[in-house]
């Protein structure tokens, strides 16, 4: 049977099983089942690395439309443990594209399902919530066989996904042109600015983001201590996005606390964010099913203004956990969540959502702002 006719099998821990068409690599994985609600963006999905250990189904009804493009990655390859679609467009209808999305997924090894009813597992992720799922292809599946297996794979919960994407060494991030992001001399640091980042499975668009509002960035690897970061001098160090359960990562944590108590100014991103607040004396939990993402309305509780933003994490920040000095300064208005934190005396911030994937497309860029105003305030 040719590839394009190979079947394809979704079995979730409770039972339920979803026979479709493979539309990737052949073979088997598993991870845990999430839905991603853009309508663009499937290659900055694929190349996540906060997305480590999880098969994400897209709502949107067809993916692949415009292809492939080198300049749409975000990390070193994709990062995906497996991918869901209803259909895949046979045909890249881009002049950027350098291949189809099909081509890629076979390329980077990442196998795939698609012609299922992806509504249907919407919905029961919704009212359920995510769980644990193996995709394979092939014919005469054991689909018993395939959710045992299911429900034998790692649990998000207590995971160390870090280690498998952070850089293995330090690096430093090339000087990007502010001119191919729109931002003039009036909007970027009044200096090259030096920033410490660490890496935790960090979004290359971050990186092009802060080069590109004027500070030089050079990465470290996460478990890099904390004191060798403050070593160097920076004027701001920044804790970056990554996959999985945030509470494990107790040598983020702790380097996270040090970096509190430094006085350098700190902006934290996703998980980020999170390990700032079980810092700070916070504790996470695990959501539902998640936010994942590009038009999730985030209010910025000083201004009243919502934002419309890029979203990408199961875990969340419990309000109720942190010390008085800790100020919330963002909620989400689907659930009510934390999308952001502020210490009153100590020049630290973080949100939960993604202000450089600009979903608005510029409602959150001025984060990028506040961090080099409060490096250039002190």
């Amino acid at each position: 049977m040719s590839q394009s006719k190979m079947e394809a099998v979704l079995a979730l821990e409770d039972g339920t099983v979803f026979r479709g068409l493979a539309t990737g690599a052949e073979g088997e994985t598993h991870g845990e089942v999430v839905f991603n609600t853009s309508m663009t963006g499937y290659q900055e999905v694929l190349t996540d690395p906060s997305y480590s250990g999880q098969i994400v189904t897209m709502t949107c009804a067809e993916i692949g439309n415009y292809g492939v493009s080198p300049q749409d990655v975000e990390s070193r390859r994709p990062q995906v443990a497996g991918f869901i679609i209803r259909d895949q467009s046979p045909v890249a209808s881009n002049w950027r594209a350098a291949g189809t999305l099909r081509d890629y997924l076979v390329a980077n090894h990442i196998v795939a399902i698609s012609d299922i009813d992806t509504r249907a597992l919407t919905r029961l992720l919704r009212s359920s919530g995510v769980m644990r799922g193996v995709v394979a292809t092939g014919d005469a599946l054991d689909l018993q066989a395939l959710v045992d297996r299911a429900r034998a794979s790692p649990k998000m919960e207590g995971s160390d996904l870090v280690k498998g994407v952070t850089s293995e060494t330090a690096f430093d991030w090339p000087e990007e042109d502010p001119g191919e992001f729109g931002i003039g001399a009036d909007r970027r640091s009044t200096r090259r600015l030096k920033i410490a980042a660490y890496d935790f499975g960090m979004k290359w668009n971050i990186m092009r983001r802060l080069s590109a509002h004027g500070c030089d960035v050079r990465v470290y690897p996460a478990s890099t201590p904390a004191a060798e970061l403050l070593a160097t001098n920076p004027d701001g160090v920044f804790l970056s996005n990554g996959p999985g359960d945030p509470a494990p990562l107790s040598y983020a944590i702790e380097n996270a606390r040090t970096l509190v108590s430094s006085d350098v100014p700190v902006f934290g991103i996703c998980l980020g964010h999170q390990l700032l607040g079980l810092a700070m004396g916070g504790t996470t939990f695990k959501l539902k099913f998640g936010h994942r993402g590009a038009n999730h309305p985030v209010k910025h509780l000083r201004t009243g203004k919502i934002e419309i933003t890029s979203q990408n994490h199961g875990f969340a920040v419990a309000p109720e956990s942190l010390p008085g000095e800790v100020e919330v300064t963002h909620k989400n208005l689907y659930d009510g969540t934390v999308e952001g934190l502020r210490h009153q005396s100590r020049p630290v911030f973080s949100v939960q959502y993604h202000p450089e994937a600009s979903p608005g497309p510029h409602d959150a860029d001025y984060l990028f702002l506040d961090f080099i105003d409060l490096i250039e305030s002190r």
